[in-house]
């Protein structure tokens, strides 16, 4: 992410999500787009087949593995918010996916993984050195469906991204068991490896959809607000839900040192034993159950999932008025409830 932008992201005031009279849902984004992600999957089943038996079979097992497909589906969203009746998002999409799927093949081998999803990750069932290379073949194929699209703005968006994120991945990776990682590093590492794809997917539909400027910009800041939200909350669950509820390892950002926003704002806020506990913790020494209990509760006492959980609602609301100047529509509902779920959810 440009420096301008996190600044950006730093410089405003919390914004309270206005409050609404029920639980917000996904259901109507996932109703608004069902039509044309039955396209975009068709498009993902056929682009990463291939001759070598073990592409397919590596890839189907983490797209297959159950997740919301957010990233894909606001790009449905976005062209259905501005309009367009035509298929040129469905590839673009599948791109979209294929990038955030490579990510992922990647990330549980850099990180160790061994759950997501609830399954097994790729690289514990396949091996390090095939999840790598069926990572690197998913990049190839987005590449390839973004030079079928035929646009050079898109290209550069998306290619833009894939860029921002692999630079987030690598800041984030430096930053690991750095206890003195402080937020505004933390909102830079996770505006890149996060919101730079949901900025992304949703700018493209505008570009697609022939929009102008500053609708365009309108998607890119609804999808990079809401990014950040979403990681916010993913970093808030890792202290605050069991592995079934989240279908990963509890605990696995706190054994793996990283300075996640409700770690940085309980050694902010602790004493100087706790400063000592988080400094051994961080650093790798103090990893083992007994010490992620302690680690847990010593967030508790300072409340830091909840304001992690509240900064996250700023986020939500920014992107919902992002997409304020849009003609109320059933897309710009969705899309905005779809915000409020992110920032609600357990998982």
């Amino acid at each position: 992410m440009a420096l301008a932008q996190w600044r950006w992201l730093m410089s405003a005031d919390i914004i309270p999500l206005r409050p609404r009279m029920t639980e917000p849902s996904l259901a109507p984004l996932l109703a608004l787009t069902a039509p044309g992600m039955n396209a975009v999957n068709s498009i993902i089943l056929e682009r990463m087949h291939s001759e070598i038996p073990l592409i397919p079979a590596l890839a189907g097992h983490l797209i297959s593995g159950g997740g919301k497909r957010m990233r894909p589906m606001l790009t449905v969203a976005g062209a259905a918010l501005c309009e367009y009746h035509g298929t040129r998002h469905h590839l673009l999409a599948a791109a979209v996916e294929f990038i955030h799927t490579a990510t992922l093949l990647h990330d549980d081998v850099v990180d160790g993984s061994d759950l997501r999803r609830g399954k097994e990750t790729a690289n514990i069932v396949f091996g390090n050195p095939a999840t790598v290379l069926v990572g690197d073949f998913l990049f190839t194929r987005a590449f390839e469906l973004m030079v079928e699209d035929g646009s050079l703005k898109v290209l550069k968006i998306l290619s833009k991204a894939s860029s921002v994120i692999a630079e987030g991945e690598v800041d984030q990776l430096v930053a690991q068991r750095k206890v003195e990682t402080g937020e505004e590093h933390y909102l830079q590492i996770i505006g890149s490896k996060t919101a730079a794809l949901f900025a992304a997917a949703t700018r493209i539909a505008a570009v697609v959809a022939e929009r102008s400027e500053a609708d365009e910009l309108a998607l890119d800041a609804f999808g990079r607000n809401l990014g950040i939200a979403f990681q916010l909350v993913d970093d808030a669950i890792d202290y605050d839900s069991d592995a079934a509820e989240m279908g990963k390892g509890r605990g696995d950002d706190f054994r793996e040192g990283k300075m996640t926003l409700p770690v940085i704002l309980a050694y902010a806020r602790g004493s100087a034993e706790e400063r000592r506990f988080w400094e051994e913790a961080i650093a790798g020494f103090r990893i083992e159950d007994e010490d992620l209990a302690h680690a847990t509760a010593l967030i508790a006492r300072h409340d830091t999932v909840s304001a992690t959980r509240e900064r996250a609602r700023h986020y939500a609301q920014r992107a919902i008025d992002a997409i304020a100047g849009f003609p109320a529509s059933p897309a710009r509902a969705a899309m905005a409830e779809a915000a409020e779920f992110a920032v609600s959810r357990r998982y």
